[in-house]
C-alpha cells in the first residue's frame, strides 16, 4: 500500500511543477470559468483506462455551456471507481468563451489514489490552437478503491 501513496505523491508533484510552468509560458491567460465535470463507474487497467463523464462550464452572468467528455489515461491505472467528479480552472487568452467553444482535445499528467474516498488532479493543456488551460482545482473526487499516475488525454464535445 505504501507503494500507491510513493506514486500518488509523485504524480502529485508532477501536477503542481507542470500547472506552474503552464502558467509561466502563457502570461497573458485569464481565468474565465469551472469546468465540472462528473461520471459513473469505470475500471481501470495496469496500463490505462478510458471513462465518459458529462461536464458544465460554468461561467458568472452566462448560461452553462454543456460538454460530453472522454477520459483516456497512459501509466499505472489500477482499481475500480464508482462515482468521479472532476474541477478545473479555465484559462483563455479571452476573458469570454462562446457556447461550444472548450470542445477540442486536451492533454498533460495525472495522479489519484482512493481507498472509500479518494482525491487527485490533473493540468490539461489544449483546446482551440493549444491556447485554454484546465489548471486542478484540487477537487478530483472519487469513491473506489484505485491508484493512478501518467499521462492523461481529454476530449470534450458539444453536449445537450
Amino acid at each position: 500500500m505504501s507503494r500507491s501513496f510513493v506514486l500518488a505523491a509523485a504524480a502529485a508533484i508532477l501536477l503542481a511543477t507542470s500547472s506552474t510552468c503552464a502558467r509561466a509560458q502563457q502570461p497573458s491567460l485569464v481565468q474565465v470559468g469551472i469546468l465540472e465535470c462528473r461520471g459513473g463507474a469505470s475500471v481501470g487497467y495496469v496500463v490505462g483506462s478510458v471513462t465518459n463523464l458529462g461536464c458544465v462550464l460554468r461561467v458568472e452572468g452566462v448560461p452553462e455551456d454543456r460538454y460530453v467528455a472522454t477520459i483516456r489515461k497512459v501509466g499505472i491505472d489500477l482499481g475500480i471507481t464508482q462515482e468521479t467528479v472532476l474541477g478545473w480552472g479555465v484559462y483563455a487568452p479571452v476573458a469570454r468563451l462562446g457556447p461550444g467553444d472548450l470542445a477540442g482535445t486536451y492533454a498533460g499528467a495525472q495522479g489519484s489514489a482512493s481507498v472509500g474516498i479518494g482525491v487527485g488532479g490533473n493540468a490539461l493543456w489544449g483546446g482551440s490552437a493549444n491556447s485554454i488551460a484546465l489548471q486542478p482545482l484540487s477537487v478530483q473526487g472519487q469513491v473506489g478503491l484505485s491508484v493512478a499516475a501518467g499521462l492523461e488525454s481529454l476530449e470534450l464535445r458539444p453536449g445537450r
